[in-house]
């Protein structure tokens, strides 16, 4: 019996790994693209008792609603959370796969994941908005889409500003605008805190592990990278090509962070880094596994690009914080050391 636990959790981390690997690189790939030429979507002719509601999409796009949204599907797991978070999750009626956030969104109806979509259980549920995660989903599928006359509303958000005027949008189309603005401004004021209180302290030289193999990790364009300035600490790698470049164990032993930041794919206790991190500690003479500074944060509270991204922000600052405390630590021992 233990045995049959035991691989089943072994079976369910792996999709989990399998599933945070793709859903990060397409989220990574994504931000690098250009937004598409604007089109204007269109629902069916307004009914003369609901207020037509209209906004502009990531895309630049105009999506105009003879009424508020009723029946949305999500394309995305940021998008299910954004949702909900603009508090429309009860007119949610289809996701896509690894959308688990906030627990509700577990019995929402699958429409097939961001690559490959159900595309007649998307027909059969009528919607009357799609949510599309503009470069995460398949073009094809995305042209399929246009063909069944849904309105689409392209979410892409960039920087750390643009989830909040993600939400205000989705508040638009789904007749929540309350809600939304209430996330919105709450989302802003923990970005602001965070800011005001991190990111004047004393650099840190971070490096962030995207994946492990092949290496990779973030340039300064990404969100994450933003997250990194929030907190003070400097991506060491930030001047790289392309937006997520693969790299060398030696470009790292030559960077020599003072952090090295890993995404897990659940919570993870501090000081208990992943076994993706634990390799490091081979090369000693790294500044980072000197002082004890690996670190393993939830992906999905840095990879989706939704409201909880300011609590990944928040578990991220604490990390540095604590290496600037430790690094503090060596160099007084270190001085003693010499005036001994």
């Amino acid at each position: 019996m233990r045995g049959s636990i035991a691989r089943r959790r072994a079976y369910v981390s792996n999709r989990r790994r399998i599933g945070l690997r793709g859903y990060t690189l397409a989220v990574c790939a994504a931000a690098a693209l250009p937004v598409g030429a604007a089109h204007a979507a269109k629902a069916n002719p307004a009914n003369p008792a609901s207020p037509a509601v209209s906004t502009v999409d990531d895309s630049g796009n105009t999506i105009t609603l003879a009424a508020p949204a009723q029946r949305v599907i999500s394309l995305s797991p940021h998008a299910t959370e954004l949702i909900y978070a603009a508090g429309g999750g009860a007119k949610l009626v289809g996701a896509v796969a690894y959308s688990d956030y906030p627990p509700q969104a577990l019995s929402v109806p699958r429409v097939g994941d961001n690559r490959a979509l159900d595309l007649e259980r998307i027909a059969a549920l009528k919607p009357d908005l799609i949510v599309v995660w503009r470069h995460g989903n398949a073009q094809q599928q995305i042209d399929r889409l246009r063909e069944m006359h849904i309105p689409l509303f392209f979410s892409q958000p960039h920087r750390l500003d643009d989830v909040a005027t993600s939400l205000t949008r989705l508040g638009v189309l789904l007749g929540t605008q309350n809600t939304a603005q209430d996330a919105a401004d709450a989302y802003r004021r923990q970005i602001a805190q965070l800011r005001a209180r991190y990111a004047q302290r004393a650099p840190v030289k971070v490096f962030y592990e995207v994946w492990d193999q092949p290496l990779m990790t973030i340039n300064g364009e990404h969100m994450i990278s933003d997250v990194i300035a929030l907190c003070g600490g400097r991506n060491v790698f930030a001047a790289l090509r392309p937006l997520v470049p693969t790299l060398s164990t030696e470009a790292v032993l030559a960077a020599n962070p003072d952090a090295i930041v890993a995404a897990s794919p659940g919570a993870s206790a501090p000081d208990r880094p992943l076994p993706a991190l634990a390799h490091w500690r081979a090369w000693p003479q790294l500044h980072a596994v000197a002082r004890g500074n690996l670190f393993a944060i939830d992906g999905d509270l840095l990879t989706r690009p939704g409201p909880r991204i300011a609590q990944g922000a928040a578990r991220l600052c604490e990390d540095l914080d604590r290496a600037r405390s430790r690094d503090a630590g060596a160099n007084t021992g270190a001085n003693a050391s010499a005036t001994n």
